[in-house]
């Protein structure tokens, strides 16, 4: 099998990834993944994909990281790994959209507004 590699975003974190078969080795930044992501939620988040397919231990994932924060990070990479995995096996798109795994959250953040506090918070009215 050859090396597919993937895309995925969330806010304003890119996660790109190459995924070959192996024996499940994930590597985050030249990083292990218990070593980057230190909570085991963000870990559950980027292994949901391959633990809904039963695919944890079949494949080895190197993941380049740019941006964001750490959650936003890990949804990225949950993107890229659902959509790597559908280039793999076209049957896998339907329990994975299912899920909601293949959609992009488009949330970002709003820009701050000149004359405000903050995007939509603005300064205390005085009428005198």
């Amino acid at each position: 099998m050859e090396v597919i590699n993937a895309l995925g975003r969330r806010k304003s974190a890119i996660a790109r990834i190459y995924v070959k078969e192996g024996k499940g080795q994930i590597t985050v930044n030249d990083r292990e993944l218990d070593n980057y992501f230190a909570e085991e939620r963000l870990r559950y988040i980027v292994k949901q994909p391959l633990t809904l397919l039963d695919k944890e231990g079949n494949f080895d994932i190197k993941i380049n990281l740019v941006g964001g924060g750490i959650k936003g990070q890990a949804e990225a990479v949950r993107l890229a790994i659902a959509r790597a995995l559908v280039k793999m096996d076209e049957e896998n798109k339907t329990p994975l959209k299912k899920q909601g795994f293949l959609t992009r959250d488009p949330r970002e953040v709003e820009r701050k507004k000149p004359g405000q506090k903050k995007a939509r918070k603005r300064f205390q009215f005085s009428k005198r």
